[in-house]
């Protein structure tokens, strides 16, 4: 099983043609109420491929919260951790502009994900395969898991998003680190070539449509990503994660997990929202077939 601690949000999706200048309104050519949150969104994508998916998390007392939680229910994970906060449901303001976003959170009740909703689930996290977290819920949260999840000798899969809330001396106690190449910078302040060799097999690095790199312990390896044509990437670095995720639960290792992670980030993207192109296994399994013919 995988415990997913995290944020659950609802995407606030705006798309204009025309970016307003300050003091300025424009008109905007599509508006959608999409669900999302770092945390949902790795939830949503783990289940989908196959795991058995524990989420943790919160939302509010709006009507995004009811909404949310039956979309999380419907893609058959277990939600009876996520608690309703006295607050509004997290959301994420998106602008679409030239193919381009600019994103505005809002984390609202998943400020109440605490040490204490982790401790309520001590059980669950300790018979976990893995945790996964990201950087959308407290810091203290985040640093209380890792003692709880090292207590027991779970894994740890963090992707570190917002990065700026990242604390270098969590590495000793996370199992898998996955930043995208701005992340990393911002993480070690070095030369993304020097970071990977100081965590070998601990470390990987997501590279947008070219893949993922990380180092096997002798080298630095580039796993390739695979040809699509993109209609939408958010979410897309969240699949990833909930299928490399999903892949090491089932035994693989880095290198043939990073390969399945690409496949299924990219057939993400080939569809609107970022729970919307999710993939079962068997399509990106096919992609790999694919690629490898």
């Amino acid at each position: 099983m995988i415990t997913v601690i995290g944020s659950i949000n609802m995407d606030i999706v705006c798309q204009t043609d025309v970016f307003p200048k300050q003091g300025e309104t424009v008109l905007g050519n599509l508006f959608e109420t999409v669900p999302g949150g770092k945390g949902a969104n790795q939830a949503v994508a783990a289940t989908r491929l196959g795991s058995k998916v524990k989420m943790v998390g919160a939302v509010g007392q709006d009507s995004f919260g009811p909404a949310l939680i039956e979309i999380l229910t419907n893609e058959n994970m277990d939600v009876s951790s996520v608690q309703v906060a006295p607050t509004s449901t997290g959301i994420a303001n998106i602008l679409l502009f030239e193919q381009d976003n600019r994103i505005i959170v809002v984390p609202g009740a998943n400020t109440y994900v605490t040490p204490q909703l982790v401790d309520k689930n001590e059980q669950a996290i300790k018979t976990s395969n893995l945790v996964v977290m990201q950087l959308e819920i407290p810091v203290e949260t985040i640093e209380h898991t890792l003692k709880l999840c090292k207590k027991h000798g779970v894994p740890v899969l963090l992707n570190p998003a917002p990065a700026r809330n990242f604390k270098p001396e969590w590495m000793e106690d996370i199992t898998y680190l996955t930043p995208n190449e701005t992340e990393c910078e911002l993480i070690f302040h070095e030369q993304i070539e020097t970071s990977l060799q100081a965590y070998p097999n601990k470390l990987i690095v997501t590279l947008g449509d070219e893949g993922a790199m990380y180092h096997d312990g002798e080298k630095i390896v580039k796993v390739a990503g695979f040809r699509t044509t993109a209609v939408d990437t958010t979410g897309a670095g969240d699949t990833f994660n909930g299928a490399f995720a999903h892949k090491i639960c089932e035994g693989a290792e880095v290198k043939e997990a990073v390969q399945f992670a690409n496949a299924a980030a990219s057939l993400s993207v080939e569809k609107f929202g970022a729970q919307g192109g999710m993939p079962a296994s068997e399509p990106a399994e096919e992609r790999m077939r694919e690629a490898q013919s």
